[in-house]
């Protein structure tokens, strides 16, 4: 690991310049000794900086800085992932002195992966220019954008993906529930099982499983029916929601108990012109729903 040193000192117009130093001409500092605080390197990629600078004080004395572990993205950015414990003042001198040290190296989009066990930095990295980005249930991505140029760091994720099973056997019956919760509870309407995939899913397996864990029966996946955009579905957030054909490995049925009132195959088959009007309601109710 390349391991750099650097002398900070600060133009007229309040940006700071990097020269290298001899680190044996440098005093020891007990800022110094706890850089290995300051972050871990992630594994996304194989090229990483871990680097410090030396910053003018007063009574002409200098204090060494660690700059923020980092690693290059393929765009021309730097990620740094933070681990382990850090106080806001060690933070904020770290990262003045990175984002002074990336600018200078050309590096265009910053990203601070904050674990919710240091949420307490959120507050001054904002209060030093960085934004929101996206969250997870452990972190906190935040985004700076060092260029006058325009930002083109690419948004968060815009579309959640939710899936309608169209469960019919060899008889032409259909599938469908009752559920307990949301916009169609108590009203008496029959529809596909539905959900949302999880992180990671494919759109095949998201059906089976919502099937087998609304209803208990186990299926084949057959074919993508329909699929259908919808915008501002879910804070703010667009929606594309799949309508997937599959076909039944079992029969019995145990109806989800948390999420679902009532699960049935309707002893009326598909077929003819009745069948395409049920089919074709069926469908609505799902894909607007």
């Amino acid at each position: 690991m390349l391991r750099t040193r650097a002398l900070v000192l600060f133009s007229s117009s309040g940006k700071a310049l990097l020269h290298p130093v001899n680190r044996s001409h440098l005093r020891p500092s007990p800022f110094h000794k706890s850089h290995s605080c300051l972050g871990k390197i992630s594994s996304m990629s194989s090229s990483a900086n871990s680097s410090s600078v030396v910053l003018p004080m007063s009574n002409d004395q200098r204090e060494e800085v660690g700059l923020l572990d980092a690693v290059d993205d393929v765009h021309g950015g730097v990620i740094v992932e933070l681990k382990g414990s850090m106080d806001c003042k060690t933070f904020v001198s770290s990262l003045r002195a990175s984002l002074s040290h990336w600018r200078q190296q050309g590096i265009r989009g910053v990203w601070i992966k904050l674990p919710i066990e240091l949420s307490h930095l959120v507050q001054p990295a904002v209060q030093e220019g960085f934004c929101y980005h996206h969250a997870e249930p452990t972190y906190l991505m935040l985004v700076y954008w060092i260029p006058a140029s325009e930002n083109t760091l690419p948004i968060n994720a815009t579309h959640r993906v939710g899936i309608g099973a169209f469960v019919m056997n060899e008889k032409r019956e259909v599938l469908v529930v009752q559920e307990k919760c949301g916009i169609l509870r108590g009203s008496g309407i029959w529809k596909f099982p539905t959900g949302v995939l999880e992180q990671g899913e494919d759109i095949f397996a998201g059906a089976i499983r919502e099937v087998k864990e609304e209803t208990g029966i186990d299926t084949d996946f057959l074919e993508v029916l329909a699929f259908r955009q919808n915008h501002g579905a879910f804070f703010g957030k667009s929606d594309l929601f799949f309508v997937c054909m599959l076909r039944p490995r079992s029969s019995e049925i145990h109806k989800q108990e948390s999420e679902i009132e009532a699960a049935a195959v309707p002893t009326n088959s598909i077929h003819g012109c009745r069948s395409k009007n049920l089919q074709h309601s069926l469908l609505s109710k799902n894909m607007n729903s």
